[in-house]
């Protein structure tokens, strides 16, 4: 959840939609764009869908925007971390190197819900996966922590040791040594399975500052 400063910053980064359709989701998209659902009942009893669309690898200009639609047709868009005001609470959008690792409906009254995936989207069929076939799930979100923890343990020392070779770094705290020596071939396979691990766990919105690099991330 945004706190309040977040959420007076994200608020001053929305901007109104011009009301064009929303385009459904293609086959070829599942790791460019991500597309978000959610069904409110307004005041009214009428029942509202609202949808977040992010096209991960930024738009013409390198940006990467939330674009808010409600039934349909586009109501606002924001840089992110997004926050989008709509009856009842606030959607929060936010991304991570890998997707996004939160896209939730935050009530005034405090409570959340993460908005659901489309259909046709990765994130859509992952959780369609998870329903059919939770054990496989299970089990491939325990592979994904264990390669991480295991990139974590293997990648630090040497990353360590890298920094403290250059000039400046070396002459303040001195050199380090790694105990680990990994051939060039091992370390390739590790970064492609840490790759792959922490983009099926955005497939998930699942998310932690250690794991999936979020030393890197910075902050808004």
């Amino acid at each position: 959840m945004f706190s309040d400063w977040k959420r007076r910053r994200a608020a001053r980064r929305v901007k109104p939609g011009d009301g064009h359709s929303l385009k459904r989701f293609r086959w070829w998209q599942p790791f460019s764009r991500a597309l978000f659902h959610l069904r409110l009942d307004d005041d009214a009893g009428h029942r509202q869908v609202w949808s977040v669309d992010v096209q991960l690898w930024g738009d013409s200009n390198g940006e990467v925007k939330a674009q808010l639609y409600r039934d349909g047709r586009h109501h606002a868009e924001s840089k992110l971390p997004a926050g989008f005001r709509i009856p009842g609470g606030t959607i929060e959008v936010v991304a991570s190197g890998y997707g996004l690792k939160r896209c939730h409906y935050v009530a005034d009254d405090g409570t959340e819900r993460q908005l659901v995936p489309d259909p046709a989207s990765a994130e859509g069929r992952r959780a369609r996966l998870e329903r059919r076939h939770p054990a496989l799930s299970r089990g491939m979100g325990a592979v994904s922590i264990i390669v991480l923890l295991v990139a974590l343990v293997l990648g630090v020392p040497q990353i360590a040791e890298q920094v403290t070779r250059i000039p400046p770094v070396a002459e303040h705290v001195g050199t380090f040594t790694s105990p680990i020596r990994l051939p060039a071939w091992f370390n390739i396979a590790l970064l492609v399975a840490t790759l792959v691990a922490s983009t099926e766990r955005a497939l998930r919105l699942r998310y932690h500052w250690l794991l999936d690099g979020g030393l890197f991330d910075g902050s808004d």
